[in-house]
């Protein structure tokens, strides 16, 4: 049973800076010892709080995929964020090590930092409302997010998984009336060997018998980012913030 607790407690969110003006959408790569990349959208107006999207990226990958999903996800809507996932010791075919978002008590502590690192940074340069934060990822990137998520439910407005199961054995329920609050977007391939259609049954049960909000959306591919979960990802974000407007 998972007792970790983060060597360094995830810092508070700070007061967005003003005077923004960008024009278009740009992506940065700023280390601050947080490898990173940082999305504004198109037209960036600093008088209007934007929600945030935390992006967590997939296995054999970094945050260089955020860059490549933000144009099917939107070039308007968001300011979005992607920290590296931490080193292991798995090789790609060129043999260079590969970044990825293991749960090991190690790994959870490490991403928790991090995460919160990133939030930090896109907090301190563009204007993000602090009730509008959305944790997202792909595979491990999904059940890291669901991990945060489930654990920080008061820092998030809700979490999406693509591709990523809920995480087991990590005390990942622990908060459940906090993550009540909590709005829950998974997508599934349903050719999908890695998280397989039984496997995503067998989460829809847990997480409605916990009581927890789930919207869950299939679709005709494998393990894979189609165009079309992130388009339902930009539209399902935008009907929890129209909701909460209402």
């Amino acid at each position: 049973m998972n007792r970790i607790q983060p060597s360094v407690r995830p810092r508070q969110f700070e007061p967005a800076e003003q005077g923004w003006d960008l024009g278009s959408a740009q992506f940065s790569t700023i280390s601050r010892d947080v490898p990173h990349v940082l999305f504004a959208p198109k037209h960036y107006e600093s008088n209007y709080a934007y929600p945030l999207i935390v992006w967590l990226h997939g296995p054999n990958d970094d945050e260089r995929q955020l860059p490549r999903i933000m144009p099917l996800v939107s070039m308007r809507n968001y300011v979005a964020v992607s920290p590296r996932g931490f080193t292991t010791k798995r090789l790609d075919e060129s043999g260079q090590a590969q970044p990825s978002w293991g749960l090991s008590d190690e790994n959870i502590a490490q991403a928790e930092q991090r995460v919160f690192d990133s939030i930090a940074i896109a907090w301190q340069k563009y204007h993000i409302s602090p009730k509008r934060v959305f944790l997202a990822g792909f595979d491990t990137g999904g059940t890291m997010a669901f991990h945060l998520a489930m654990n920080y439910p008061q820092h998030f407005a809700g979490v999406l998984s693509l591709g990523g199961a809920f995480p087991v054995g990590q005390r990942s329920l622990r908060h459940l009336s906090e993550a009540r609050r909590l709005t829950i977007f998974l997508a599934a391939g349903r050719d999908s060997t890695c998280y397989p259609p039984n496997q995503v049954c067998d989460d829809l049960r847990l997480l409605h018998s916990a009581g927890l909000s789930i919207t869950l959306r299939q679709y005709p591919c494998g393990q894979e980012l189609c165009p079309q979960m992130l388009q339902s990802m930009d539209r399902w974000v935008m009907e929890q913030i129209a909701n909460d407007d209402e």
